[in-house]
């Protein structure tokens, strides 16, 4: 099976981690991604408030990169995920700004469809298209010991819903309960982690945080998993500040949900990234799992 893959600039770099799970659970469960030449940037969010021609003409640039015998992208970052479905959406709705981005396109030697292709997120693929019988085929290593709790963000599920609840996702939910893992019931896993607040307003921005990491040590989380690599950077990066804003020392290891899926494959830790993360998780994990 194969999917048009669209990385996203962070899996370059402060997600090598999310890039080297994610390519690693696509081998164990025998699917490709196959990554777009010449890719740009989504534009991240802040774009959009500038001068949205320009933002929605530079996501439609990618969306007309995935080669036509191809009808669906995955995305792993969820922000890069929400602009790319939300660009598909408003090109099938507003005619004139479908046709101004497809003039823009149109000097790249390019042209977009709107609905062409399906913009999917990865925890979505793995959920849908393998299923609880797909991924229980694969597991090498029951996750039972380990109390996870699943931080899904903002960005994947709002604002276009298509694939899970908007309040209260639980695709992530359901995927490592059937590993074997106890997922506690997080009450902000679709809160906002802050995004770029952190450069605006360090106050917000730290109690944001705070109030993730602080439900994930009130229900007893040994580690939270993400799906963004905007939410690991802040819960994880930004903990030991938050801590001090807190007055009080966290410890939460946050990874990515396909670091913990390969460790359930079998997979060597290295090679999905552990020990990227600021505050160590193996340790944890080793010290739970029976």
């Amino acid at each position: 099976m194969k999917y048009a893959y669209y990385p996203g600039c962070s899996m370059e770099c402060n997600a090598a981690a999310y890039e080297l799970s994610t390519q690693a659970v696509a081998k164990s469960l025998d699917f490709e991604l196959v990554e777009l030449e010449d890719w740009n940037c989504c534009g991240a969010t802040e774009y959009f408030s500038q001068d949205e021609l320009t933002a929605s003409a530079v996501v439609a640039r990618n969306l007309a990169l995935v080669a036509p015998e191809m009808d669906q992208l995955v995305a792993p970052c969820a922000a890069c995920y929400c602009n790319l479905a939300k660009v598909d959406k408003m090109m099938g709705e507003d005619a004139e700004m479908n046709g101004k981005i497809n003039t823009a396109l149109k000097a790249g030697g390019l042209a977009y469809e709107a609905g062409r292709v399906k913009i999917r997120y990865l925890l979505d693929v793995i959920y849908r298209d393998f299923g609880e019988e797909g991924v229980k085929a694969k597991m090498q290593q029951s996750l039972e010991g380990l109390r996870i709790a699943p931080y899904y963000g903002c960005q994947a599920v709002r604002p276009i819903k298509r694939e899970d609840d908007t309040e209260y996702p639980m695709q992530m939910d359901e995927l490592f309960s059937w590993l074997g893992a106890e997922v506690v019931d997080f009450p902000v896993k679709a809160h906002c982690c802050g995004g770029h607040m952190t450069q605006i307003s360090e106050p917000q921005a730290f109690e944001m945080i705070r109030r993730i990491l602080q439900s994930a040590v009130d229900y007893k989380a040994d580690m939270i998993l993400c799906m963004c690599p905007m939410c690991q950077l802040n819960l994880d990066g930004y903990q030991s500040r938050v801590s001090s804003y807190a007055d009080k020392e966290f410890n939460m290891p946050i990874i990515y949900f396909t670091q913990m899926l390969g460790l359930a494959f079998g997979l060597n830790p290295k090679d999905l990234g552990f020990g990227k993360e600021l505050v160590p998780a193996l340790p944890t994990i080793e010290a739970k799992l029976k």
